[in-house]
């Protein structure tokens, strides 16, 4: 681990330790000196926990903790930790067909109906990081294109009037195909994370579905302990 990732890592289970009970940061000096490393480190770190919204800079006054914090699970990965500005996608395919039997089960299609199937390519800093294959039913979006799938999909989808609910995530080791490599410059079996999302919106349909691969993926939860799920597992 990164010496950057360890001092968010330990920053992070301090603040959930309330080992700073004023809400405020030391300075990056102290900090600096309590990690032994360099300020550049520290600055490196601390605009992690910045993106990630766990702390907010006030200048000339110090760093503060979110209030609001500890109110809510924090779950970040390494790529939703990074600003929208530093992340870009790159079209490969789209393609309008119809629904295979699984596809109908997963959108809840009475019968077979058309789909959006595209493939991207997600730029983390001028790095290819991810490939991204996704499908989404023509009938709610019959006007998608380039430039959506380019920008956002989340923002789009909320432009057509529908209200995003729910994220259900799942992840599974996997290893980079040939075609894969090719285009995220790395070897043919390299290590990654397959990431599942179905996506739904507020009325219970899922508006897409998407498999993602991920190399140099990180993820990091923070949730509050649930008794009664516990003592159900156990029962």
């Amino acid at each position: 681990m990164k010496k950057r990732d360890f001092i968010v890592q330990d920053l992070l289970s301090k603040i959930y330790q309330d080992h700073f009970e004023d809400g405020k940061l030391p300075d990056q000096r102290a900090l600096a000196g309590m990690y032994q490393v360099s300020r550049f480190t520290i600055q490196e770190a601390i605009k992690n926990l910045q993106e990630i919204g766990v702390i907010r800079t006030v200048q000339g006054s110090g760093m503060y903790i979110q209030e609001r914090l500890k109110k809510n699970p924090l779950i970040f990965n390494s790529l939703t930790r990074t600003p929208y500005n530093r992340i870009s996608s790159k079209l490969i395919s789209l393609e309008k067909r119809v629904s295979t039997p699984e596809e109908a089960q997963i959108f809840q299609f009475q019968l077979p109906e058309e789909i959006w199937v595209f493939e991207r390519a997600r730029i983390v800093d001028y790095s290819f990081e991810q490939i991204e294959q996704s499908k989404m039913p023509v009938k709610l979006f019959p006007d998608l294109s380039k430039k959506h799938i380019e920008h956002s999909i989340q923002e789009y989808v909320e432009k057509q009037g529908y209200q995003i609910s729910h994220y259900i995530t799942s992840y599974t080791p996997t290893s980079i195909t040939k075609n894969q490599a090719e285009l995220l410059l790395c070897k043919k079996g390299t290590p990654a994370m397959l990431i599942q999302n179905r996506c739904l919106l507020k009325d219970g349909s899922v508006f897409e579905y998407s498999e993602i691969t991920a190399i140099d993926y990180t993820c990091t939860y923070i949730r509050p302990f649930d008794r009664e799920i516990h003592e159900a597992r156990n029962s």
